[in-house]
């Protein structure tokens, strides 16, 4: 099974896959019937989840169902428990949407338009824009999620800069990446063309970029806050083994308020 959907992943194109992944992936939850396991961001139960992987299958990574891999389900048991995200719907733009996530956020939303999709190509995108082009006036929407995007693009500082362009100060957002934190230095070569190669040292044919330690500071330099969370491997030992989160670290990032300027201060003073 994990070389199967290898396979795929590395040959079949992403659009064609983001089409049929809804539908075929969940035929593989015949497979897999059982109570191991649980989604937390759709409830289903299953003996284990699908592996996946490009590179290397990892076992227990795929829900069959809402297709959430390891970082979604992070991400939901962090926003469930540290956020107010599902109850007062503040105005959401989530980049290049996971099914699993979005699904669950337009349920969420309902009617809203404070839940904005986009991606530069997603047939399940309610929107189409390049990253680094965000088309929406600045200081505009109260979160953003942009995962695993911005090993792809080719200008990160400059997609980092619009993000943080579009958030409103005192926002927040996730923003994760691959990251091997045994590098110091993100390596990244424009020159290597040959997807195979490129595969080997990016971790996917698709990626520009390795990131190392310094992810951080690049968030920094586009002015952002950054706070790093061991969320997923603070969870008790049940709680790892039932939702399978992975052991990523989790990346939030905030626009600071401005400061007070003197003379503001003095007007309310007086």
């Amino acid at each position: 099974m994990r070389f199967i959907i290898r396979w795929i992943l590395n040959h079949v194109p992403r659009r064609t896959i983001q089409r049929m992944a809804t539908w075929a992936v969940p035929l593989l939850g015949f497979f897999y019937q059982g109570r191991g396991r649980e989604c937390p961001i759709c409830g289903a139960r299953y003996r284990n989840f699908v592996p996946y992987g490009y590179v290397k299958g990892r076992n227990n990574a795929l829900c069959p169902n809402c297709l959430s891999l390891e970082r979604h389900r992070m991400i939901w048991l962090w926003m469930e428990r540290n956020t107010t995200l599902f109850k007062n719907h503040p105005r959401l733009l989530h980049i290049a949407p996971e099914p699993s996530l979005m699904n669950h956020f337009r349920e969420n939303y309902g009617s809203s338009k404070d839940y904005i999709t986009a991606d530069i190509e997603s047939p399940l995108a309610d929107q189409h824009f390049d990253v680094q082009n965000i088309p929406l006036p600045a200081n505009s929407v109260d979160v953003l999620m942009c995962n695993h995007l911005l090993e792809h693009v080719e200008d990160d500082r400059r997609a980092m800069q619009e993000l943080y362009r579009v958030l409103k100060p005192g926002g927040w957002g996730i923003i994760l990446v691959p990251e091997d934190r045994e590098r110091e230095i993100t390596y990244e070569d424009d020159s290597i063309t040959d997807p195979k190669e490129r595969t080997r040292l990016f971790g996917q044919y698709d990626h520009r970029r390795v990131y190392g330690r310094d992810y951080d500071d690049r968030l920094r330099e586009a002015g952002f806050e950054v706070e790093r969370s061991d969320f997923a491997r603070r969870l008790t030992e049940w709680e790892k083994r039932l939702y399978a989160p992975g052991q990523d670290d989790l990346v939030i990032v905030h626009k600071p308020m401005p400061e007070s300027s003197d003379d503001d201060q003095t007007v309310k003073n007086e």
